[in-house]
């Protein structure tokens, strides 16, 4: 397939990544764009792992406040420059980390951060789950599944946890088909620093008061597209 400027634009405005870069990975994609797409995030990720040892201590604290003032973020973003920090694309990142905060609630940075005990409760739950579940076949006339099926299945929970719960392994709020990690791979790609999420909090108005619940998950979704 001919590799056209137009192609090599198209992939570029896609991924972010050089002229040369974009064409290279159509030319061994054959022109796929979408497999030349995960040639780049690939490529992305392992120029991520180079640079993950390098010391990221400058950066910015952004903040997002929900329109009203009823939700707010502050989170720290970290790269190895303060020239990088003020940059353009840097702070669109912050500010999208931000957002994703304010969208979907974090409990945890990373898998790391979840305590031990947190993840054998999950288990518990999740095992009693699986095993009602299995009785549920049984009444229905179905073969109940074998134990270490059970354990598959509070694995793949625990994994759904995680992806929930941490802001690193969260679907990118602007893009469901990657996660936040992705999404800070392919800056530190485009950028050419580390990029590290230090730190964050979030409040919404009147949190631990007994009131009306409102779908705060929705109004920041709503307000993305504006």
């Amino acid at each position: 397939m001919a590799i056209t400027a137009a192609l090599v634009k198209e992939l570029r405005d896609m991924t972010g990544a050089g002229m040369m870069d974009a064409k290279k990975a159509l030319v061994e994609t054959d022109g796929n764009i979408d497999k030349a797409v995960d040639l780049l995030r690939e490529k992305g990720l392992a120029a991520a792992a180079k640079k993950a040892g390098r010391i990221a201590a400058e950066g910015v604290v952004q903040s997002y406040i929900h329109a009203g003032g009823r939700i707010g973020v502050l989170v720290e973003v970290n790269c190895e420059t303060d020239f990088v920090a003020k940059t353009d694309d840097f702070q669109s990142l912050a500010r999208d980390i931000a957002m994703q905060i304010a969208a979907v609630n974090p409990t945890y940075l990373n898998r790391e951060e979840v305590p031990a005990e947190v993840i054998e409760h999950e288990k518990q739950v999740l095992l009693e789950q699986a095993k009602v579940e299995a009785e549920e076949d049984v009444k229905a006339g179905r073969k109940p599944k074998p134990e270490a099926v059970l354990e598959k299945m509070v694995a793949g929970r625990i994994e759904k946890f995680y992806k929930e719960n941490c802001l690193l392994e969260q679907a990118f709020i602007k893009d469901g088909d990657k996660t936040v990690t992705d999404i800070i791979n392919e800056n530190i790609a485009k950028i050419g620093e580390n990029i590290n999420v230090r730190r964050f909090v979030r409040y919404a108005l009147g949190e631990g008061i007994e009131k009306r619940q409102d779908d705060f998950v929705a109004e920041v979704m709503a307000s993305v597209g504006k």
